[in-house]
């Protein structure tokens, strides 16, 4: 027996009013309210993500719908490790 880690994605929701923050729990998990700034972090599975989204921008109380970019950063930091900040952006200029 194996256990498959399904991916998830998060999503920021910038709301007016954080009365509605339970009313989102049916859409994904919520991770963490803020209630200075007004926002949820969600997360749902990467295949429904869309669908979710487009379904959170038609919701009356959500402001504004913004998707994580950690997906898309390079977690992989082996080749960084013990490295001064000038070699990394020289490394940096080479690549571009």
């Amino acid at each position: 027996m194996t256990l498959e880690i399904t991916q998830r994605q998060g999503i920021v929701v910038w709301l007016y009013s954080l009365r509605q923050v339970k009313q989102l729990r049916r859409y994904g998990l919520v991770y963490y309210t803020s209630k200075r700034m007004k926002y949820v972090y969600l997360y749902v599975d990467m295949a429904d993500a869309e669908t979710v989204m487009q379904r959170l921008k038609k919701l009356h109380y959500v402001k504004r719908v913004t998707p994580s970019e950690r997906p898309a950063i390079d977690m992989d930091f082996s080749n960084r490790v013990g490295r001064s900040d000038q070699e990394i952006a020289d490394a940096a200029e080479l690549e571009e």
